[in-house]
C-alpha cells in the first residue's frame, strides 16, 4: 500500500490546489479574485463579485475536493494515520497551492469537510468533534456574523472531544493538526498596505480572530483592486 499512499499524497495535494475561487472569478467575470474585498482566494471573497449559483458551486467543489482523496483511501483499506495525512495535504493544497505561487486561501471548507468525513467513514460514532464546530461555526455566522471567528474557536476544541468521545488517537492528532494549520495560515498571510496602520500585537489578534488585518470589517471587504489603485495613483 505504500505507492498507493503516495500516490494519493501527492494526489490530495494537488487536488487540493486547484484554486476553485480564482478560477471562477477568472471564466465568469475576468476578473482576479485576490485584486479584490479581502483578497483571499476562497469562497467568501468571491459571494460578492459572482451570481449565488457559481458561489454555491465553488462552496460545493472546495468542501468535496477535501473529502475524495480521503474516502478513496478508506476504500482501498489504507489506515487511519494515512487517511489523516491524505487528508491533512488536501488543507495545505488549498492553503498553499502549487497553482498559485504558494499562496492561496484560508481553507474553511476543505477543512469542514475533512472533519465531517474522517469519522463518519471509521466507525458508527456521531462526528461530534464536527458538530460541535458547525454548531459554534453557526453561533458564530448568524448571531455574532463572524464567521472566521466562529471557524477558529469551533475548531480549536475538536481534538478534546475527539478524545473525550474515545476516537482513535491517530484522528485526535489529526485535528490537531487540522487547527494548527489553521492558526499558521492567518499568521502566515502576506500583508497588506493595511497591516502598516496597527501594531504587531493586534495584526496578530485581527488575524488569528478575524482573519484580517484590520478589525474593520467593512474597510477590509471594500479595499479598492490594486490596479485600480496604481491607476488613480497616477492620475
Amino acid at each position: 500500500m505504500t505507492v498507493e499512499f503516495a500516490l494519493l499524497l501527492v494526489g490530495a495535494y494537488l487536488l487540493g490546489s486547484v484554486p476553485t475561487a480564482y478560477l471562477a472569478a477568472r471564466w465568469s467575470r475576468g476578473v482576479d479574485i485576490r485584486q479584490y474585498g479581502s483578497g483571499n482566494v476562497g469562497a467568501s471573497n468571491i459571494r460578492k463579485l459572482t451570481s449565488r449559483w457559481i458561489f454555491l458551486a465553488v462552496i460545493i467543489f472546495d468542501i468535496v475536493k477535501g473529502m475524495v482523496m480521503v474516502v478513496v483511501a478508506r476504500v482501498i483499506g489504507l489506515e487511519i494515520y494515512q487517511q489523516v495525512a491524505i487528508g491533512l495535504l488536501g488543507i495545505i493544497g488549498h492553503n498553499w497551492p502549487l497553482f498559485l505561487r504558494f499562496s492561496g486561501g484560508r481553507g474553511m471548507l476543505t477543512t469542514l469537510g475533512i472533519a465531517f468525513i474522517l469519522p463518519v467513514i471509521n466507525g458508527p460514532l456521531v462526528p461530534w468533534e464536527t458538530i460541535t464546530a458547525m454548531v459554534i461555526i453557526a453561533i458564530g455566522a448568524f448571531i455574532v456574523h463572524n464567521v472566521p471567528m466562529g471557524m477558529v474557536v469551533g475548531v480549536a476544541p475538536a481534538p478534546l472531544v475527539s478524545w473525550l468521545t474515545g476516537k482513535p488517537t491517530e484522528m485526535t492528532w489529526g485535528f490537531l493538526a487540522i487547527f494548527l494549520i489553521m492558526v499558521i495560515r492567518r499568521l502566515t498571510a502576506p500583508k497588506t498596505p493595511l497591516a502598516a496602520s496597527v501594531s504587531t500585537g493586534e495584526l496578530l489578534i485581527n488575524r488569528l480572530l478575524f482573519d484580517r488585518d484590520i478589525r474593520d470589517k467593512e474597510a477590509w471587504l471594500h479595499r479598492q483592486p490594486l490596479k485600480q489603485k496604481g491607476k488613480q495613483g497616477k492620475g
